[in-house]
């Protein structure tokens, strides 16, 4: 195996392709061949490094220096002066040095400096499309472990012992959904990832796909060897080609290797894996609606029980985990249940996956101990609010969950401590928001979404979030009522207690929660016909400011609705009644003469 002085990690995620880091990638590669420096420096494309916002990103080790922003034309600079001459590219720095200080390494860098990586420990780090990567850091060592010294109910026992609760919903005991299956009754079971991430803001599990995927595969075959399985499906959606493209790279390499297939490690113990890619629909990612488009049906949940424990894909016994689940198995088999009950709390322990988004300085993928607080979580690796403005509130859970606010920033963050706010953990989106966001626009976004995404199989679901729609509509419209609230809650609690399933169940959640933590804010849309942060256009008034106008003419010419007129070098006028609110005057005015109300 080759030695070389230094490694050169181009982040290649979904998100630092859409920059340019193939550009770069390829850049490299050219300077290092330019410069004989093949035999010395080890260019890699990893999965996502976590700094979304920052792409393409770079980490040269051994040093740990991390570069962000970085340019095709960048790269002969940090060949030249990092790997030739050993001088850091200080203008290129995540955090440049203060005058005489320490340069910041990767783990020392606010973003990164409190996270713990369990799920994500290979992310960024490794290339994900060479098996020997992996297993140079300890991949399918605890495939190996559990083959050739635990028995099944030892396996299921140390999940159980480490305490690790699903991460992709409510937080179901992993343990007990294991032994659960196991005890089934029946020859024929199934082990099935749920891979199937839909909420908007969310790229949790596709990350852990793209840059890590044998520790699915390895979790996966643990899985089946400890519930007595021997086919396992990795239902992906459609929307995620990459994944799907690195996880069937890396399944037919553990074939290869004998990490797949009949009598793996040379044990009688056979397994193998097969993805199942889908169509995009969101209710697929609720797991009885899953298995019956991996059975090639519509996608529509069913009544439970029966639970998939007991009957599910093809009537047969199926375990169904989500990917940071299965990613955190690997690492519980290697350093024991013990250690992993060290992380976090004593109900939630290990750590979690959040994608955080939005109004926030430093957006991307962090992963952290649970019990941390929602400040910590945006202030510190987060780098706070942009253009100092005000936090507002942070959206868990995506469409199934709720508003956290001001009074839950030092609220440790945890299943129940979510729950117990209004909100849930869900998958682990996390979305900001600052003064400028309008909560009933929020809520009204969210519940469009789970209203376009509903199955509608069952009744609560289809038409209730329809006509909740259709009132917070009507209040961002100005044409609201006070007894709309009450209305908004009835329904909502109805549609929580009878919808056939656990979207359409948690579809009320964001209304739920914005009414209860922003009522002010509902009720000036309904009683003064205003949106206080200025984002429903329907209660938007434009205006000339006749003190500062010049007369220019300018914002006339450019209405598209021609709703303003006035005669040159004097104060111009917005008919209301034609006005569309688009704001075009206002982008356009030289002298900031436009005011908004």
């Amino acid at each position: 195996m080759k030695l070389y002085r230094a490694h050169v990690l181009v982040c290649g995620g979904a998100g630092c392709i859409s920059s340019g880091c193939k550009a770069v990638l390829d850049r490299f590669t050219e300077e290092i061949k330019a410069h004989n420096l093949e035999d010395e420096v080890h260019v890699v494309e990893t999965g996502c490094i976590g700094t979304c916002d920052l792409g393409p990103v770079i980490v040269v080790y051994p040093e740990g220096v991390f570069y962000k922003e970085v340019t095709p034309d960048d790269v002969k600079e940090i060949v030249e002066e990092h790997l030739i001459k050993g001088r850091f590219v200080t203008r290129l720095l995540y955090e440049r040095p203060v005058s005489g200080g320490q340069i910041p390494y990767y783990d020392e860098i606010d973003f990164f400096r409190k996270q713990k990586r369990i799920a994500l420990r290979n992310v960024g780090m490794i290339n994900p499309e060479a098996i020997e990567e992996y297993i140079a850091r300890d991949g399918y060592f605890a495939l190996g472990k559990v083959l050739t010294k635990y028995t099944p109910e030892q396996v299921i026992q140390e999940i159980k012992d480490s305490g690790l609760r699903g991460r992709g919903g409510a937080g179901f005991p992993t343990g007990l959904k294991w032994e659960f299956t196991k005890n089934a009754p029946g020859e024929v079971k199934y082990v099935v990832c749920n891979a199937d991430e839909g909420d908007p803001g969310a790229f949790m599990d596709r990350s852990v796909l793209e840059g890590d995927p044998h520790s699915v595969i390895e979790a996966m075959a643990i899985a089946g060897y400890a519930i007595g399985a021997n086919q396992g499906y990795v239902y992906v959606r459609a929307e995620y080609p990459l994944a799907v493209q690195r996880l069937a790279n890396a399944i037919e390499k553990a074939r290869a290797f004998g990490m797949l297939g009949k009598n793996i490690l040379g044990t009688d113990f056979s397994f193998d894996l097969e993805i199942r890619v889908g169509a995009g629909a969101f209710v697929c990612g609720e797991e009885t609606a899953l298995l019956a488009s991996i059975e090639g049906k519509r996608g529509e949940p069913r009544p439970k029980p029966p639970f998939p424990a007991s009957e599910g894909l093809w009537g047969k016994p199926t375990l169904i985990n989500n990917v940071e689940t299965f990613a955190n198995i690997p690492a519980i088999i290697n350093y024991g249940a013990e250690w992993f009950r060290q992380i976090g709390t004593k109900n939630s322990p290990g750590t979690k996956v959040f994608a955080l988004a939005g109004k926030v300085n430093n957006t991307g993928l962090v992963e952290v101990p649970m019990g941390v607080t929602l400040r910590e979580i945006i202030f510190e690796l987060g780098g706070g609010i942009p253009n100092n403005k005000r936090f507002k509130a942070a959206q868990t859970g995506g469409p199934s969950g709720g508003c956290l606010t001001e009074k839950h920033l030092d609220q440790p963050i945890d299943y129940e401590s979510l729950v117990a706010a209004g909100s849930m953990m869900g998958s682990g989106g996390l979305i900001v928001m600052d003064e400028d966001n309008c909560m009933v626009d929020v809520a009204r976004f969210f519940l469009e979404f789970t209203q376009d995404e509903s199955c509608g199989k069952c009744t609560p679901c289809r038409i209730g979030t329809k006509r909740m729609l259709e009132i917070l509509t009507r209040i961002t419209q100005g044409k609201g009522e006070e007894k709309d609230l009450e209305l908004l809650e009835e329904l909502a609690k109805t549609i929580k207690i009878t919808a056939l399933c656990g979207l359409g169940q948690s579809a009320p959640n964001p209304v739920l929660s914005t009414i209860q933590n922003f009522r002010d804010e509902y009720l000036a849309h309904i009683r003064d016909k205003k949106c206080p942060a200025k984002v429903c256009r329907a209660l938007l008034h434009y205006s000339v400011n006749s003190e500062v106008c010049r007369g220019c003419g300018i914002c006339a010419r450019e209405c598209p609705e021609k709703a303003i007129s006035g005669e040159r070098k004097k104060p111009y006028f917005i008919n209301q009644d034609v006005c569309i609110k688009c704001g075009v005057c206002a982008e356009k005015c030289p002298f900031d003469a436009i005011s908004l109300s």
